[in-house]
């Protein structure tokens, strides 16, 4: 191969170049004029962390209230406003867009690409994202919505939810709605067609295939949620019974409607974060990725079978055992892409040499973490089962392991893993896999004692309970377990501020990674890369370094500290 293929004139500086410790101080009015694909990035980071800290506080709001039996620190009402504030924080204004932010700042440094490919539609995906929140939270000031994350009818009905929050919440679906739409458009047009050269599909880093996913599901699944929303609101408003029983509407039209979206948003949520660790493992085992071929085919197929799982939500519902038996099977068939997954990742560790940071360790908690949640899942799957536990505290466990912990703890992979590129500087390792083990077992004892409480058949959604019912322990276990969980989170946060300033400076290269985000300085210039490399293979850096050192005769060091130069 020829060095000019390769772009490799600028390369050995590329290589060993460091960060300056000084920043230029931009001016406030450049971030929100921005089209900067990185600087969106970071303020969907910035903004998106700060919901994920108020739907914190109000989850441990619900816990403390659920601490001791007959507490009376919350009434009824305030505790499902609180439910529905910390749900549909979590889901719409924390997971789904946070992977977002993510794919922002990394999607077009990936793939060799200048910027995305319609820069203002990015600005504008961000401003709505801001608005959805701003009119969601705005309802503190009046009556919050009480009908949940999910708004069943009647509960959400103009009967039952006669204040403003409701409407507040239908708008805050299309603004966001709008939002996620033109990000995954622009996902979609970027990574078709502003690959570098060299890049063909079998070359795509894994990440990339998980956005592309994510933004070809988002486009599937945001029109029926916004149908969805727009009958309620016409219910509520205009004289239409779309769900109204009493008027020859019907209640499991909206759950239809409502999960026909919703579990495609579930693997919306998590699938940039299986693109996350499939991007750390391989970096920190020293190895490739076991099975590149099979974890991208497994990404599609998971995308794929989620469409049809989604009435697993209904097997309570008046549907034919029929129905019933072909989502059950349906739901178990989404298990095995999944399993493959797993299975890859854990070969990759396998005889790696590990090199055992925090993103590290939180990579492997996920995979321990999720799986937990897909065996629970597959329990749930079987409906006769769900008819016992439905609608107990068994799907809240469920639930958290799969997308609370699979989300958080590969966001936390991801973000630990590419800190150095977007400020210069590297965390403090130390305080990192402290913040990691107290996640690991604050999140365990939150949540894996529910199971059990929804066994010995504690509702979901209740906000007190009687003493003697044989809860009170677990429920303390439970609060005891999610203040340990938002202190493990605090850690981490505090860790993300200090080190902008007094963290290691790390260099352009500190993990020897594998993908072309590595190949340019830290952080990135305006224009991303002053030359594009031609891409020869799924680890174009590795190719890169050892090309150099073939012209060279030199290792090549990176910035970082020198256990992460190692091989």
């Amino acid at each position: 191969m020829g060095t000019t293929d390769y772009a490799l004139r600028p390369v050995p500086q590329i290589l060993v170049h460091e960060v300056r410790g000084q920043r230029t101080t931009k001016k406030w009015l450049d971030w929100v004029l921005t089209t900067d694909h990185k600087k969106i990035g970071i303020m969907y980071l910035v903004l998106t962390f700060v919901f994920f800290m108020l739907g914190g506080v109000e989850a441990l709001m619900m816990r403390t209230q659920l601490s001791v039996p007959n507490n009376t620190l919350i009434t009824g009402e305030h505790y499902n406003e609180l439910l529905t504030l910390h749900g549909t924080t979590m889901v719409f204004l924390f997971v789904v867009p946070v992977m977002a932010g993510f794919g922002n700042y990394f999607v077009p440094l990936m793939i060799g690409a200048r910027d995305m490919a319609f820069p203002r539609l990015n600005a504008l995906s961000f401003w709505l994202l801001l608005a959805g929140g701003i009119v969601f939270y705005a309802t503190l000031l009046w009556h919050p919505p009480e009908a949940g994350w999910w708004s069943y009818p009647p509960l959400s009905s103009r009967q039952y939810s006669p204040s403003g929050g409701q409407d507040a919440w239908i708008f805050l679906i299309h603004l966001t709605g709008i939002s996620s739409l033109v990000g995954a458009i622009n996902f979609y047009v970027t990574i078709v067609n502003m690959r570098a050269p060299g890049m063909t599909w079998g070359r795509i880093p894994l990440f990339i295939w998980s956005i592309l996913i994510y933004a070809v599901l988002l486009i599937i699944a945001l029109p029926v949620v916004a149908a969805a929303v727009t009958m309620l609101l016409t219910d509520r408003h205009f004289g239409t019974h779309w769900f109204d029983p009493t008027d020859h509407g019907s209640p499991v039209l909206w759950e239809n409607l409502f999960w026909f979206f919703g579990h495609p948003e579930v693997y919306i949520m998590i699938l940039p974060g299986f693109g996350m660790i499939s991007e750390v493992l391989p970096v920190f085992s020293r190895k490739p990725i076991f099975g590149y071929k099979a974890i991208a085919a497994s990404t599609i197929v998971i995308a794929f079978l989620s469409t049809l799982v989604w009435a697993h939500h209904l097997f309570t519902a008046p549907l034919p055992i029929v129905v019933l038996g072909f989502f059950m099977l349906s739901s178990f068939l989404i298990g095995i892409p999944t399993g493959v997954k797993i299975f890859n990742w854990t070969a990759t560790l396998w005889r790696g040499s590990l090199v055992m940071t925090a993103s590290l360790y939180f990579a492997i908690g996920f995979i321990v973490i999720f799986l937990i949640g897909g065996i629970t899942g597959i329990f749930l799957a079987v409906f006769p089962v769900d008819w016992q536990l439905n609608d107990t505290y068994f799907v809240v466990a469920h639930f958290h392991y799969t997308l609370m912990g699979g989300a958080v703890f590969s966001i936390m992979a991801g973000t630990y893993y590419w800190y150095p590129k977007m400020t210069g500087r590297l965390c403090n390792e130390r305080l990192g896999k402290l913040s990691f083990w107290v996640m690991f077992s604050g999140f365990n004892m939150t949540f894996f004692v529910q199971h059990a409480l929804g066994l010995s058949g504690m509702p979901r959604r209740i906000y007190t309970y009687q003493p003697g019912m044989g809860w009170s322990t677990y429920n303390l276990i439970s609060s005891i377990g999610s203040y340990i969980l938002a202190a493990g989170t605090l850690m981490s946060v505090f860790n993300f501020l200090r080190s902008y300033k007094h963290g290691q400076i790390a260099g352009p290269d500190p993990w020897k990674a594998n993908t072309l985000e590595w190949f340019t300085s830290s952080p990135p210039p305006d224009n991303n890369f002053d030359t594009i490399p031609r891409v020869r293979s799924v680890e174009p850096m590795r190719d890169i370094r050892r090309e150099v050192e073939r012209q060279t005769g030199v290792l090549q060091k990176t910035g970082g500290s020198e256990q992460f130069a190692r091989t």
